[in-house]
């Protein structure tokens, strides 16, 4: 379903409407969606929430079941988490972690949902909010032991490499499957006329979905990626990369498109 959101003066206090005139693809919904549709909306822009991608159950419910019960068991020490998606699928599965197993998130968005849903974060990179950032910031011997890395199934081997390179006994398991989602006549529509003047990427998910679904682009849509790792993903498929927010975080992305509009 695709939400048009019109500015509407309902605050007292001025605000600067920095994308008075953008209006702005939202390739997300739920609580993401809605909180960077308010964000572009206190800043005078016109969000067209339309979700590229979905999640799915993973292909093999087993594989992923007798993982998270040797997490509850306490057999790993580690539980390294990258993104919102996997603690919803932590939920769902009532997963309780043992008190000895510690926990580090990749991004603050992360962070915050592991936080909501009463899982204590023990570990979160600073500089460099990605699988990357998590393997160079970590301080030395932090992270040993056994790990389970719960991801998407088309997550690149980034991180569970990068553990296993430092010495950490690393266990990739699908927690769930990224599919695409077909948008609607008139969004597509929107984004060929120009219409839609920016659109945001959000992972390489969406931006294989923005390069299948919508390419080519008009030379005057601006692409925004949420960090530098999002952006490599959309240059590998073809999309022109207009700005990139350094960290992985929803005011970080809106920034990034204010900045790229006024400058």
């Amino acid at each position: 379903m695709i939400h048009e959101v019109v500015p509407a003066s309902t605050s007292s206090i001025p605000i600067l409407k920095l994308l008075a005139g953008e209006k702005v693809l939202v390739p997300r919904g739920g609580r993401w969606g809605e909180d960077v549709g308010s964000r572009l909306r206190l800043l005078g822009a016109v969000p067209v929430v339309a979700p590229l991608i979905n999640f799915a159950s993973c292909e093999n419910p087993d594989a992923l079941a007798r993982e998270l019960s040797d997490l509850e068991s306490g057999s790993y020490d580690w539980l390294i988490i990258s993104s919102a998606t996997t603690v919803d699928v932590l939920l769902a599965m009532g997963v309780r972690i043992a008190e000895t197993t510690r926990i580090a998130a990749i991004g603050e968005t992360t962070a915050q949902a592991l936080d909501f849903a009463g899982y204590s974060v023990d570990y979160v990179p600073t500089q460099d909010n990605s699988a990357r950032g998590l393997i160079k910031e970590a301080p030395a011997g932090l992270i040993s032991g056994r790990a389970l890395v719960p991801q998407s199934d088309v997550t690149d081997a980034t991180l569970v490499a990068g553990l296993r390179e430092i010495g950490v006994n690393a266990t990739f398991v699908s927690a769930y499957r990224t599919v695409g989602v077909q948008l609607p006549a008139e969004v597509i529509s929107e984004v060929r006329s120009g219409a839609i003047t920016s659109i945001l990427v959000s992972s390489g998910s969406v931006a294989r979905q923005v390069a299948q679904q919508l390419a080519p682009l008009p030379d005057s849509t601006k692409v925004v990626c949420i960090g530098p790792r999002t952006a490599f993903d959309a240059r590998e498929v073809g999309l022109p990369v207009t700005a990139v927010a350094q960290e992985r975080t929803s005011e970080a992305l809106v920034d990034a498109l204010v900045d790229v509009t006024l400058n």
